[in-house]
């Protein structure tokens, strides 16, 4: 059995297909394609089976993919192990993080992490939704959700807290909104969630509300929100840390703060991808981000893969 079409299979089923795999490998689709064919023909089962509709795996080649992914990951892991003494961390990690939360919060630790490690190349994407971890090449992702992938492990960062707040200017000539009704009839600044629609859960002494906000600007750039609250334009509802430090200098009022408010009760979460060999530089990047989010094991993790899905 040959290791490399071993390893190009992997490559296959975590691609997604054998074009992205080509990519990925820098080979070309039939070089991909004679690889599996012989690794089919060395074990002597159908891997994968062609469909109009794409690839699938067959139940044999879900087997050999369970299998592949450990052989594939313990030699990565020794050849890294021969290497560790020798050289300072290298390697890439793909890392996608929210736009709001990369800019505000987690700009200043990641200029920090890159200090510490100079060798390691950070691929850094700024964007509020990664679809697919393993296709997109990410290798860690923050990301807010009512719920992750159980294709994914999950560290739960907790729930997305919103706070009520409005520029010291607006604050000086209108009333700040003093209850939840009030709220509502305020000409609103937020995001719409996850959702689309700006559906607020405030609680209160173990009581739950649920409020429909008719926000009078949407947006999910947290950065263009802050902007606009700090114009004037209205109340926001937006993450604590959009507004923390403008809070901290009497920039932005604050009112309803004895509520907890979220979002179609999103949550943060730390997330990568199970099965998938972790270089010393990706485990370093989820340690180092462990510590500056205050989390210091998995708190939600699935640990196999529904490969129907994935194929």
């Amino acid at each position: 059995m040959d290791f490399l079409s071993l390893s190009i299979f992997v490559e296959i089923i975590d691609s997604g297909n054998l074009s992205q795999a080509a990519r990925a490998l820098n080979m070309s689709r039939a070089n991909v394609s004679y690889h599996l064919a012989s690794l089919e023909k060395s074990l002597g089962a159908e891997l994968l089976r062609r469909t109009p509709q794409g690839n699938e795996l067959t139940s044999a080649g879900e087997r050999v993919y369970r299998h592949a992914c450990t052989i594939v990951k313990e030699a990565s892991l020794l050849k890294e192990a021969a290497k560790q003494d020798l050289t300072e961390l290298t390697g890439r990690v793909g890392l996608s993080i929210p736009t709001g939360y990369g800019q505000l919060v987690m700009s200043d630790w990641l200029i920090e992490f890159k200090r510490r490690y100079p060798g390691v190349i950070l691929d850094v994407r700024l964007e509020n939704v990664v679809e697919n971890l393993v296709r997109d090449g990410v290798d860690v992702a923050i990301s807010v959700l009512s719920k992750p992938s159980p294709l994914l492990v999950g560290r739960d960062l907790g729930p997305l807290r919103y706070i009520v707040c409005a520029s010291s200017d607006w604050a000086r000539d209108h009333p700040m909104p003093s209850n939840l009704q009030a709220l509502c009839q305020a000409p609103v600044i937020t995001t719409g969630g996850i959702s689309g629609r700006a559906n607020l859960t405030a609680e209160r002494n173990g009581h739950s509300s649920q409020v429909r906000l008719h926000p009078t600007l949407l947006s999910r750039s947290f950065p263009y929100l802050r902007q606009c609250i700090l114009a004037g334009l209205g109340v926001g509802v937006v993450p604590d840390y959009v507004v923390d430090d403008l809070v901290a200098t009497g920039q932005v009022q604050t009112s309803l703060r004895d509520y907890a408010l979220t979002l179609d009760h999103s949550h943060m979460y730390l997330l990568y991808a199970p099965h998938r060999f972790q270089s010393r530089a990706i485990r370093t990047l989820i340690d180092f981000l462990s510590e500056k989010l205050g989390i210091n094991k998995p708190m939600r993790q699935i640990a196999d893969l529904d490969l129907d899905t994935i194929a």
